[in-house]
C-alpha cells in the first residue's frame, strides 16, 4: 500500500467518530467505518455508574466515560448511545431517566428493541427498565454491576449514621454531582442528586431490597449463574476482580483505598464490587485482571500489561449479540 493511502486510512481512522446530541443522550456516529463485526440488529444503550457523565469537556479534548468504546463500536457498524442520569440518585429515579431515554431511542432509530449495558450503579438501571419494559429489551449486559450492592457503599452509610455525619456527607457529595454536571456543559440543577439514596440503592442492604422487585437474570445459587435467557430477554456480565492493575494509573491508588479500606470482605473484587455482586444472567468472565475504572477504559486506556483490551471485549459483546439476532 502507498503510504498516501496509509496517510489517509490514518486520518480517517482519526475523524472516523463525531458525537451527536440528542437530549441527555449521545450518540455515536462513524465517518469512517471498517467492518460490521459489531453491527447489531437493535440500538445498544450505555448506562454509566454513580459519579457517572457522557463526555467531560469538549469533543474535541474531552473525556468520556465509555472511553474509545462507543466510538469503536460505531466503526464496526454498530449503533451505540448513551443514556445520561444523575451522578447521584436512587436506582430508581435513575432508572427513570434511563428509560426515558430509551424511548427516546426507540423514537429516534424506529427500534422496536434495544441492547442495554450498565456498569457499576448503571446495572441497576439496565435492569430496572428490563424489568419495567421487557418486551423492549432484546439482551442486557452489566459490567462490574453492583448485581447484589457493594461493602464500600453499606460502610460509608453506617459510618455516617454512626457520626451523625450523613446530611453533611450528602450536601458535599450532592453538590459535586453538580460539578459533573457542569463539567459536561449542564446546568448543575438539570438532575436530582441526593447522594444518600445513591449510597442506599448500592449497598447491601438496600440492593436486597431492590432485588426482591427486580428479580429477573439474578444468580439462582449464591455467586451462581442466572438464567441466560428470560422473559424474552438474553442476560450477561463480566467483571474484573483486581483492585490494582498498573501503578502509572492515578486511578489505581482510589481503587487501592476502597479495597483496603472495605472491599477486600466480600472476597475477590475489582476495587468496589465483588466478583460475586458482579454476577447476572450467564458470567462471560469473571476474571478479567481489570480494575472498576478499567471495565469502562479509564483512565485514559491504561491497564495491565497483559490485561485485555476493554475496547475489544465490547466490540466482541457486540458481535455476540450480531450472532444471535440481536
Amino acid at each position: 500500500m502507498k503510504i498516501t493511502h496509509l496517510l489517509t486510512v490514518a486520518g480517517c481512522l482519526l475523524l472516523s467518530s463525531n458525537f451527536s446530541h440528542a437530549s441527555n443522550l449521545q450518540k455515536v456516529d462513524a465517518a469512517f467505518v471498517l467492518s460490521s463485526y459489531a453491527k447489531t440488529k437493535y440500538p445498544i444503550v450505555f448506562a454509566h455508574g454513580m459519579v457517572g457523565f457522557n463526555r467531560l469537556g469538549s469533543d474535541a479534548l474531552g473525556m468520556d466515560y465509555w472511553y474509545q468504546i462507543l466510538p469503536d463500536l460505531a466503526r464496526h457498524g454498530a449503533q451505540p448511545w448513551a443514556a445520561r442520569m444523575s451522578p447521584f440518585n436512587s436506582s430508581e429515579v435513575r432508572g427513570e431517566q434511563y428509560v426515558q431515554q430509551l424511548q427516546e431511542v426507540m423514537a429516534i432509530t424506529g427500534a422496536n428493541k434495544l441492547n442495554l449495558i450498565g456498569h457499576s450503579h448503571g446495572a441497576h438501571a439496565v435492569r430496572y427498565a428490563a424489568g419495567v419494559m421487557p418486551q423492549h429489551v432484546a439482551s442486557v449486559m452489566t459490567m462490574g454491576g453492583a448485581n447484589q450492592g457493594t461493602v464500600v457503599a453499606s460502610d460509608v452509610l453506617q459510618v455516617a449514621n454512626s457520626t451523625g455525619t450523613s446530611e453533611l456527607l450528602n450536601l458535599l457529595i450532592s453538590s459535586f454531582g453538580k460539578v459533573i454536571l457542569w463539567a459536561q456543559g449542564l446546568d448543575g440543577d438539570s438532575f436530582p442528586h441526593d447522594a444518600l439514596a445513591a449510597g442506599q440503592s448500592t449497598s447491601i442492604e438496600g440492593t436486597a431490597e431492590f432485588n426482591q422487585r427486580f428479580r429477573v437474570g439474578l444468580p439462582l445459587t449464591a455467586c451462581g449463574e442466572g438464567k441466560v435467557y428470560e422473559q424474552g430477554m438474553y442476560l450477561y456480565s463480566m467483571t474484573g476482580n483486581k483492585a490494582v492493575t498498573n501503578p502509572l494509573d492515578p486511578s489505581d491508588a482510589a481503587m487501592q483505598a476502597l479495597d483496603l479500606l472495605s472491599a477486600h470482605k466480600a472476597g475477590k473484587n475489582d476495587g468496589i464490587v465483588s466478583v460475586c455482586s458482579a454476577k447476572f444472567g450467564k458470567t462471560i468472565r469473571d476474571d478479567f485482571a481489570w480494575n472498576h475504572l478499567d471495565e469502562i477504559n479509564l483512565l485514559f486506556g491504561i491497564k495491565g500489561i497483559f490485561a485485555p483490551d476493554p475496547v475489544a471485549i465490547y466490540r466482541q459483546h457486540a458481535n455476540r449479540l450480531k450472532l444471535k439476532g440481536l
